[in-house]
């Protein structure tokens, strides 16, 4: 307890010292802080883009799909399927599927497509589509007679709303899929692959058109906290047995997971060349403590002091300072984060088009994730300690007489 006291005691001796020394420690895990969560509200935008809107968070299929995705390894719907997945508390909701392929044609053009069967109230949740017609009307129920109709296939069918459009492809089992569905509804989607290519069935209707009854290709599944996917994919494994196979959307979308890895990789490296700037602005205020008390820890050693209590003396010091600045530099971090999440930095002009091109929101949203404080924390708090270690060897090496002559 005295120890405490002293180290105490002693940092308050020189305010402006201890102050300055402070300050580095708190401007360090300011900036890490912050640049890491701007990076990681990049990340968690881009996941729930591209998989919070489209392929969801995991998926349930028959084995066997998602090496070979044709209807011929679709999945034979079963009541006690959905109400074991919409049992789980994870699970916020579970979409029903087919997707598949079909030649589109118009009038005169016609053009390969991806065709997707959604049951129109559940997919608001995933994809939205409702929200991205531009033109006509949304699907009233799964059994409608329509189709919904990307804006870049439908200006290269040369069709529009209450024209026809008909799809050719292959059904279940080598069935002949042939169909010509009234056009209600024109879609714009972010991604350009996306919009030149994208037609929408009502589930049932999709059904009849490729003679596949009560099946679909996929259970999408959403969930409460997209972080619990490794968990979840764990649990259902477990619980629905080999019957079915599992995927997490980082088994489905491994680009974008690659892409997440590369950017985390140059970001990893401004995040080192900025510990290393903070880590030499800590060291050249250590340095500055240590050369101030070159005399006073002569003095010490000359009226008999031992080198051990010295070194216990300085660590205390060096831990209250490390432990204070690490503290304040969280605590100033996190209005700044919860700043930006809510008002996030906004793209304008040509670079918010690029971004939209891509299925991107033109912002990025700082992420609030508690953990990212407390790692950067930790981080620059044992830099800080590390180069503690100075002191400690230059009192050690500190010889009484030449420290009291200077």
């Amino acid at each position: 307890m005295l120890y405490l006291k002293l180290a105490w005691r002693n940092i308050w001796r020189n305010k402006r010292r201890t102050l300055i020394t402070m300050a580095s420690i708190v401007m360090a895990v300011l900036l890490s802080s912050v640049m890491s969560a701007m990076q990681q509200g990049q990340y968690d935008q881009m996941i729930d883009n591209t998989v919070g809107s489209f392929t969801g968070h995991l998926q349930v299929q028959k084995p066997g799909y998602f090496d070979e995705s044709t209807l011929d390894n679709s999945l034979e719907v079963k009541q006690s399927l959905s109400d074991q997945l919409q049992a789980h508390p994870e699970i916020e909701s579970v979409i029903p599927r087919i997707d598949s392929y079909a030649l589109a044609a118009g009038e005169d053009r016609s053009k390969a497509a991806m065709v997707i069967g959604i049951d129109p109230d559940k997919e608001k949740t995933l994809s939205a589509p409702d929200q991205k017609i531009i033109e006509g009307t949304y699907f009233n129920s799964d059994s409608e007679n329509g189709v919904l109709v990307s804006e870049g296939l439908a200006e290269f069918l040369d069709v529009t709303v209450r024209d026809t459009l008909v799809l050719l492809g292959q059904g279940f089992r080598g069935m002949s899929a042939a169909g010509a569905y009234p056009i209600t509804g024109i879609m714009k989607f972010g991604l350009p692959e996306m919009n030149d290519a994208m037609v929408y069935l009502p589930l049932q209707t999709a059904r009849s058109f490729y003679a596949a009854e009560d099946r679909v290709t996929s259970m999408v599944v959403l969930l409460k906290n997209p972080k619990q996917v490794s968990k979840v994919v764990s649990e259902l494994r477990s619980d629905l047995g080999d019957e079915y196979a599992v995927l997490g959307w980082q088994t489905i979308m491994p680009e974008l997971v690659q892409a997440i890895e590369a950017d985390r990789g140059s970001g990893m490296i401004l995040l080192l060349i900025l510990y290393m700037i903070v880590g030499f602005g800590i060291f050249g205020t250590i340095l500055m403590m240590t050369a101030e008390r070159k005399f006073e820890l002569g003095v010490m050693i000359a009226i008999g002091t031992a080198r051990m209590k010295m070194a216990i003396m300085l660590i205390l010091e060096m831990l209250f300072i490390t432990f204070l600045g690490t503290g304040f530099g969280m605590l100033f971090s996190l209005p700044i984060m919860y700043y930006f999440h809510f008002n996030p930095l906004e793209f304008s002009g040509e670079t918010a088009m690029a971004i939209e091109e891509y299925g991107m929101e033109p912002f990025i949203r700082f992420s609030t994730d508690p953990s990212i404080l407390i790692q950067q924390g930790l981080i620059v708090l044992i830099i800080a300690l590390v180069i503690t270690l100075y002191p400690l060897l230059h009192m050690r090496k500190l010889k009484p007489v030449e420290a009291m002559r200077h």
